[in-house]
């Protein structure tokens, strides 16, 4: 898809989700920017958006609310004309040990990694002709097929639904020609509050000895979006963290 004049919207403006959305408008996309809390990194990307030259709104939305999915894309309809690609990146990681997982731990985890990637996908194809591209983030975890640490069940299991859900809606789409694909990161970004020891652990397990860094997911997004025949896939970007 040649970017020029398209729309894009990105559900998460934070770190990696400000870095795509700098990235596609440097080709070309307007972009919409969808924010809960962090109101000022949103508009701190939007702004890098408009210094090359495209326009960006910030969006607020609860992701947990199928409603405020629906009208995010509806916004992003009215306030940019059109909308083309979907990028599906708002997340919540947050431990739960299942010993003490309560309802609303459970369900919270997957209103908003999975619940919400459906509700965003289901209001954006309408919008999208064909060439229309949905991009879900899911988890190296659930891409590789097992679990390799605990108390993030929920979690876990969300993101094997995101892979699950970009699966059936490629399928649902197809006719559409509208393409839907995931990417499966592993460690791009250390977590905020990370300590030295917890950054060198990882390191030490990947075994390309390094972060990935957002650049990375950046690359996997360019690649869904200018791909015309892949659908259906799960992109793991993990420095081969898989492989141990």
């Amino acid at each position: 898809m040649e970017l020029t004049g398209r729309v894009v919207l990105i559900t998460g403006s934070k770190r990696i989700g400000a870095a795509v959305g700098k990235a596609v408008a440097a080709r070309g996309a307007d972009v919409a920017l969808v924010y809960n809390r962090s109101r000022q990194e949103a508009d701190e990307a939007a702004a890098s958006i408009r210094a090359l030259g495209r326009q960006a709104v910030c969006l607020q939305a609860d992701m947990s609310d199928a409603s405020a999915c629906d009208a995010l894309v509806a916004d992003t309809v009215r306030e940019l004309g059109r909308l083309d690609v979907l990028v599906n990146m708002a997340s919540r990681y947050a431990p739960a040990p299942f010993a003490t997982i309560t309802a609303e731990q459970w369900h919270a985890g997957r209103a908003v990694d999975l619940d919400a990637a459906f509700y965003c996908a289901r209001a954006a194809a309408p919008h999208m002709g064909a060439g229309g591209r949905i991009i879900n983030i899911a988890d190296w975890l659930p891409a590789s097929g097992r679990t390799r640490y605990t108390d993030f069940l929920p979690y876990y299991v969300a993101k094997g639904g995101v892979i699950a859900l970009t699966e059936a809606l490629a399928l649902e789409l197809a006719p559409a020609r509208v393409l839907v694909n995931a990417i499966a990161p592993g460690p791009i970004l250390p977590p905020e509050g990370a300590t030295a020891a917890e950054i060198a652990a990882v390191e030490e397990a990947t075994p390309l000895g390094r972060w990935g860094g957002a650049q990375e997911i950046v690359k996997a997004v360019l690649f869904l979006v200018d791909s015309d025949f892949v659908t259906g896939e799960v992109v793991r970007v993990d420095g081969g963290r898989h492989l141990r």
